[in-house]
């Protein structure tokens, strides 16, 4: 079980590093993996199982946040009412396009790697279509938008390794373009 001391923080280097590619049929080791880091969201999620563990509550895991330099990350969004919209774990993931409207949340973004908070926006793209294969290696391609589309785009953004205030406007960290949706 991932617990918050196998979380790795911000300022380790297998944060900023691109991770390779997976092969296909996954080694029992990256199979596990990506039980663990979906195990992680889905008790994290759970308020009993999460005050018992003291885990932080999580949308997105990605495997360089456990150390893994590879390219795999799970999801597990929920809407308002707490019901799961989207759950899936991808491997070697690829945003073949993207909208040009951003969307950002109005409470900014936080990350499980990162332990302070970070005040700004967090603009990324309202719609996505990823390419990406599932443990078992089916190839799947799938279009995303508004809140399971900024919890993607920050996942595969630790796969390439970037973190989520990288996108924050440095000189005014409130700036947005005119047509930029805010979810609350």
């Amino acid at each position: 079980m991932i617990l918050m001391k196998d979380i790795t923080r911000d300022g380790n280097p297998v944060l900023r590093h691109v991770g390779k590619k997976l092969t296909f049929p996954l080694s029992e080791h990256y199979q596990q993996l990506a039980n663990d880091m979906m195990e992680y969201l889905i008790n994290s999620q759970d308020p009993k199982i999460a005050e018992k563990h003291q885990l932080r509550a999580g949308v997105g895991l990605a495997a360089p946040q456990v150390g893994e330099s590879v390219q795999m990350a799970s999801l597990l969004v929920p809407d308002d009412q707490g019901n799961i919209i989207f759950k899936e774990t991808f491997v070697n993931p690829e945003i073949i396009s993207e909208s040009v409207r951003q969307v950002c949340l109005s409470e900014g973004e936080g990350c499980l790697s990162v332990d302070k908070v970070i005040d700004g926006y967090v603009p990324r793209p309202d719609k996505l279509t990823i390419h990406y294969f599932t443990v078992d290696g089916e190839e799947k391609t799938i279009r995303l938008k508004d809140y399971p589309a900024i919890v993607a785009s920050h996942e595969i953004d630790h796969l390439n390794g970037h973190l989520f205030y990288d996108r924050i406007n440095k000189q005014n960290p409130f700036a947005l373009a005119d047509d930029t949706i805010v979810i609350s």
